[in-house]
This record gives structure tokens, C-alpha cells and sequence, in this order.
């Protein structure tokens, strides 16, 4: 495992990157993925261009979660509103932060 810095968090989502071997890193309860800087870019264009609400649906606990399809028709992940924000905001914020690293710190 890597040494990870934290460039954003908020709620539950803790994004983080390694400057060793660059890639980045969403940490959201028991979910971790991992990105390269401009994967984890798309994945937050993705991200933000879809409408919670035309993606969500009742689930059998009560609350309303959105679901996001992946490759694999088998997995697919699921975010209640508040679990949404909180990823597209700690995406947006750590995506900043890694350029700002990346300026600091350049050669």
C-alpha cells in the first residue's frame, strides 16, 4: 500500500493520492477506487453530469439511492443524496489540490 497524502474529504468521501506512484485514490465507506489523474478526472465529469434524480429509486430500507452501472453489469454502485454531494464536492476539491501539489512541486 502506498503512502497517501489526503487532498480532500467530505462526509464519508476521503480522496487521496500517492506522489510515488500517482495514482488517486476515493475512499467511501467500504468502497475503494483507484484512478490515475486523468481517470479520476473523467470519472468526476461523469459524476457530475448525471442528475441524482433520474437516477434514484426507493430502496428496501427506505432511503432513495442512485445507482451507477459499471462495466461489470454484476457491480454497480449506490449513493444516497447526501453520499452523492459529498463524492462530486471531495472530487471537485482534491482534483484542485492535486494541481496545486503538482505546481508546488514540480521539477
Amino acid at each position: 500500500m502506498c503512502e497517501t497524502r489526503v487532498l480532500a474529504q467530505s462526509g464519508t468521501a476521503v480522496i487521496c493520492d500517492c506522489p510515488e506512484c500517482g495514482m488517486m485514490s476515493i475512499w467511501h465507506q467500504n468502497l475503494m477506487l483507484s484512478f490515475t489523474p486523468d481517470q479520476m478526472a473523467a470519472f468526476h465529469q461523469f459524476t457530475s453530469e448525471l442528475n441524482f434524480d433520474d437516477r434514484s429509486f426507493p430502496f428496501p430500507d427506505g432511503s432513495e439511492r442512485a445507482v451507477v452501472c459499471t462495466p461489470n453489469q454484476d457491480i454497480n454502485f449506490v449513493f444516497t443524496k447526501t453520499e452523492w454531494r459529498d463524492l462530486n464536492v471531495a472530487m471537485g476539491e482534491a482534483l484542485q489540490m492535486y494541481e496545486v501539489y503538482k505546481l508546488l512541486y514540480s521539477r
